[in-house]
């Protein structure tokens, strides 16, 4: 039992992103935004909450408010109120009118495009500035949130116990340029297929190479 294999091969992690790509060919962000801002502002509140719950919630409120100026209006009750249903809505409220205020003074209301510089701002942490970097700017980034980080370590694509060793595993064993997409195959294999509770398995195609599976089967 102490020799378990904990992590996949290389070609075979090779050959669990052929599987992931066939399943999931046109995978990308599943959040709604128009501009790097909105992307930032619906990453924020998607902590603890659904996308499709926050692309319910902000698709009304971007039509009133889609600048750092625009929220800046508003007060941290107003805010609050316009997200309440994404949860933990006092604090995104605080985080979000913060955030803005560095925006407008400090960059020009420009959303940067470093994951140093988000990392400065109340509320993103290194998945938000991944998954900013990733979509609104084009950069070869991974961002690790809890479907990603369930599913690499269930298939063996990484063998971690915290978010940031999985980050640097994920880095190590996946080619840079495929990054970007693969944070995307691998988050929607784990909303669809490989979920917390109760894993797919019976459908899952990469069951011939998934390590939990086969750990499963002994």
């Amino acid at each position: 039992m102490g020799n378990k294999k904990k992590t996949l091969l290389k070609k075979e992690i090779k050959g669990v992103l052929k599987i992931l790509e066939e399943l999931y060919p046109n995978a990308e962000s599943e959040l709604i935004y128009n501009s790097p801002f909105e992307l930032l502002i619906s990453t924020i509140l998607a902590a603890q909450c659904t996308d499709k719950r926050v692309n319910q919630v902000m698709s009304e409120v971007y039509k009133k408010y889609s600048t750092p100026e625009d929220f800046l209006e508003l007060s941290e009750e107003k805010l609050g109120l316009l997200i309440k249903s994404c949860g933990f809505y006092r604090m995104k409220s605080k985080n979000i009118l913060r955030t803005c205020r560095i925006l407008v003074e400090k960059h020009g209301s420009k959303v940067p495009n470093t994951i140093e510089e988000l990392m400065e701002l109340p509320g993103v942490g290194k998945k938000t500035a991944n998954v900013v970097v990733s979509n609104a700017f084009g950069q070869d980034a991974i961002a690790v949130d809890t479907h990603v980080f369930r599913v690499s370590n269930r298939i063996g694509l990484a063998s971690s116990k915290d978010v940031e060793g999985t980050e640097e595993q994920l880095m190590k064993n996946i080619d840079k340029k495929l990054w970007s997409t693969a944070h995307h195959w691998i988050l929607l294999h784990g909303r669809r297929v490989c979920k917390a509770r109760k894993p797919m398995c019976e459908e899952c195609p990469l069951t011939d190479t998934c390590l939990y599976y086969k750990n499963l089967l002994l």
